[in-house]
């Protein structure tokens, strides 16, 4: 049986008994039925990861371990945001090709509009999606969640590296870029309408470049997943 992976968000020491969070508490003991002695990695989503015993309450931490599931290529989702399950998918995965960041943005065609309660309850929702992504999938860092951020903002907002912008109408395509320099990609994928002219403009004025997939219109899930997998082939660590 595969040892499985637990996200422990305190200190991690050997020797120590740590107090498990309640989600990973019930997913080891109900959902997966181990019993006190079964082995397990605890990992603290910064980089740190040790194997641990599971113990009546809690689990002892054992020896660390060095690994690194990192991607060379620092990559930030600028995401609009989807319904539900489309967002869920996008973020799941996103974890697992390995982004760094993202951003869920806010832009003139979004179906779905969140304030207040309603925004936090849907950013923890995916912080669960981000945690139980790097469990699955090895990664021992946990990817930076920012809150959901209108377009205006994300543009203005300063940054460094390569600035890319999906846009079916593109002269360019992602194969044809030069690879970044610093190794640093902002993605920016808009939502199931697409970006209206206006955003598209004001990404390109910001630094952003235009780039397409193909011939083909992809939906915002499909476009984000294919992008992030096409970069981290060309200058990543799938390829």
């Amino acid at each position: 049986m595969r040892i499985p992976r637990i996200y422990h968000p305190g200190p991690l020491r050997e020797g120590s008994a740590v107090e498990l969070r309640r989600e990973a508490e019930r997913h080891l003991r109900t959902v997966l039925r181990l019993r006190p002695g079964a082995s397990l990695s605890l990992f603290d989503g910064k980089g740190t990861v040790h194997m641990a015993i599971l113990q009546e309450r809690g689990a002892l931490v054992g020896e660390r371990l060095m690994v690194s599931t990192e991607s060379p290529l620092s990559l930030h989702l600028l995401q609009a945001v989807s319904k539900g399950e489309r967002m869920d998918l996008v973020i799941q995965k996103a974890v697992e090709l390995g982004v760094r960041e993202i951003t869920p943005v806010l832009t003139e065609r979004c179906v779905v509009r969140l304030k207040g309660s309603r925004a936090e309850k849907r950013h923890r929702h995916w912080r669960e999606i981000i945690i139980n992504a790097c469990e699955q999938c090895g990664r021992n860092r946990l990817p930076l969640l920012h809150h959901i951020t209108p377009v205006e903002k994300v543009l203005d907002e300063p940054s460094g590296g390569l600035k890319l912008v999906l846009d079916p109408s593109a002269a360019s395509s992602i194969g044809a870029l030069a690879s970044p320099r610093d190794g640093e990609v902002h993605l920016l994928i808009g939502p199931e309408g697409g970006l209206s002219d206006w955003e598209l403009d004001q990404a390109t004025l910001h630094g952003f470049t235009a780039v397409r997939l193909g011939p083909r219109i992809l939906r915002t899930e499909t476009a984000a997943l294919a992008s992030l997998s096409a970069l981290q082939v060309l200058w990543g660590d799938l390829g």
